[in-house]
Parts: structure tokens; C-alpha cells; sequence
């Protein structure tokens, strides 16, 4: 349990305490982006295999019994998490990596997934780290779920912020059209659901329904578990 934790740590750390933050601007003067990109993605595959083994290994000490009936809900979940993610990545957006120059286009970015939330990929991920929480009621699931939710979550201020001090006025003009929140923009009248759902598509939902049916068959043979 020592090494999820340390792992945890470790993960955490490298995210808010590095990527986001001031302190990696100074790191981008010394090192340059591109270099910085590679140490930073090795360091984070490192984490996260770090973790993933520790959380295999992990005893299991059980905190609460899952609810009666609560694998309908997660595996809805996941299925969300699924589309968000998918369709998330399929899509444009000057919030994902390497695609910060793109804010120059103004609020014309804002289209498709975007238009629902502009961190589609990560609140995927958010879904699913949750829905394995009410479906897992251990110690390990809680640190391993517990710090991929915290860091999604934790991950959209980050970059938001970094966005905001790296482009000012151009990424006000963005963030404006869009919210961090899903269909938060829509709810106030800032975009529209209708061209959401008509710029994604039939393709991108098809893809992210195939991955998730893909999961729900190869689940158990690869995590020897069933699906939450």
C-alpha cells in the first residue's frame, strides 16, 4: 500500500506541482517546449505504471460494500466517460496539446464536443475514475480512482490557467464561447446544443460505442475483473 501511495504522490505532484504552474514556465525558458513535452510525458508514463502496478499489487482492505444494483449505474457511467473521451479526442481544441497556437482562430474552435465542455477528454476520465470508486469500496481503489479523478478534475484549472497567462485576450475570447463544465455554456446561453450534435457527427460516437463494447468483452481477460 506504501508504494500506491508514494506512487500516488509522485503522479500528483509531477501535475500540480510542475505542469500548470509558474514553475514550469521557468523550466520551458531553461529547457525549451519540446524537450520539456518528452521529460514531462516520460515522467508521467512513469507514474502512471508505477501506480497501476502498485494498485495491482495492493492488499485488498475493504472500506464499504458496493450498493445493491450500483453496476447499472457505473457501467452507464463508464459508457459516458467513453463518449466524452473518444469524441473528445477526435475533436479540436486548443486545450489539448500542441494545439495552443490554434486560439488565434477566436471562438470558431468552439464547435462539436467543444461546445459542451472544452475539456472533453478529461472529464471522460473523471466519469470513469468515479464510477470505479462507487463500484470499488477499498483502500487501494479509493488512492488509485480517487488520484486519476483528482487529477482530471484538478487537470482542467490547470490548463485553463496556463492557457490564460500564456494567451490573455485570446483566450478569454475562447473561453467565453465554452465552459469547463459540461454544458455549462449551453445552459447560459453562451453556445448552442444543436450544432454540438450536428458538427459531431455520426462517426465519433460510432467509434467511442465500438471501444466501449470492445471493453465490455476484453475487460475480465485483461483485468481479470468484470466491467464495473
Amino acid at each position: 500500500m506504501l508504494s500506491l501511495i508514494a506512487a500516488s504522490a509522485f503522479f500528483l505532484l509531477i501535475h500540480f506541482g510542475v505542469s500548470g504552474t509558474r514553475l514550469r514556465d521557468r523550466v520551458v525558458t531553461l529547457m525549451r517546449e519540446g524537450p520539456y513535452r518528452i521529460a514531462f510525458a516520460l515522467a508521467s508514463l512513469v507514474g502512471l505504471v508505477w501506480m497501476s502496478r502498485a494498485y495491482a499489487r495492493a492488499p485488498a482492505i475493504e472500506l464499504w460494500a458496493p450498493l445493491p444494483g450500483i453496476h447499472s449505474l457505473t457501467r452507464m457511467l463508464v459508457f459516458i466517460a467513453f463518449l466524452f473521451a473518444v469524441i473528445g479526442l477526435a475533436t479540436a481544441s486548443p486545450t489539448r496539446v500542441g494545439m495552443e497556437s490554434t486560439l488565434a482562430k477566436g471562438t470558431e474552435l468552439a464547435r462539436g464536443m467543444v461546445r459542451i465542455t472544452r475539456h472533453p477528454f478529461l472529464w471522460g476520465v473523471a466519469l470513469w475514475a468515479f464510477a470505479h470508486l462507487l463500484a470499488n469500496g477499498d483502500l487501494a481503489s479509493m488512492i488509485f480512482f480517487g488520484s486519476l479523478l483528482v487529477l482530471a478534475l484538478g487537470g482542467t484549472a490547470s490548463i485553463d490557467a496556463k492557457r490564460r497567462r500564456s494567451f490573455g485576450d485570446a483566450w478569454h475570447r475562447f473561453a467565453g464561447a465554452t465552459s469547463n463544465l459540461p454544458f455549462a455554456a449551453i445552459a447560459s446561453g453562451r453556445n448552442r446544443l444543436e450544432p454540438a450534435l450536428r458538427e459531431i457527427g455520426l462517426l465519433r460516437p460510432a467509434i467511442a460505442i465500438a471501444a466501449y463494447t470492445a471493453l465490455l468483452v476484453l475487460h475480465g481477460r485483461l483485468f481479470d475483473a468484470a466491467l464495473v
